[in-house]
């Protein structure tokens, strides 16, 4: 089993950036697709990105391309999101998770991080 560990959320004005980092210990990353997701208060967890093993193929969510970057350091066993022009409804706990699909469904994904706060004030 993978252990995650996300950090870098924080509270940040709608337009600015911020930048998540999942560090993964107990195992190596490169054989795990990887993904995000965020949960909103009263929300239920959605899909963000994903990204294969490799880290050739990437998948976003409509309501974050163009806006969020998914990438991947297999030699610091380190996934990333880049996330720009942030708005408030982008709020939320991100979650890092490693699985054996690259894909949208939370099933395909075994471990998951804690979770990181993400805030974007108006």
């Amino acid at each position: 089993q993978v252990q995650l560990v996300e950090s870098g959320g924080g509270l940040v004005q709608a337009g600015g950036s911020l930048r998540l980092s999942c560090a993964a210990s107990g195992r190596t990353l490169s054989t795990y697709a990887m993904g995000w997701f965020r949960q909103a208060p009263g929300k239920e967890r959605e899909f963000v990105a994903a990204v294969s093993w490799s880290g050739h193929n990437t998948y976003y969510a409509d309501s974050v391309k163009g806006r969020f970057t998914i990438s991947r350091d297999n030699a610091k066993n380190t996934v990333y999101l880049q996330m720009n022009s942030l708005k408030p409804e982008d709020t939320a706990v991100y979650y890092c998770a490693a699985g054996w699909v690259a894909g949208t469904n939370q099933q395909d994904f075994g471990s998951w991080g804690q979770g990181t706060q993400v805030t974007v004030s108006s």
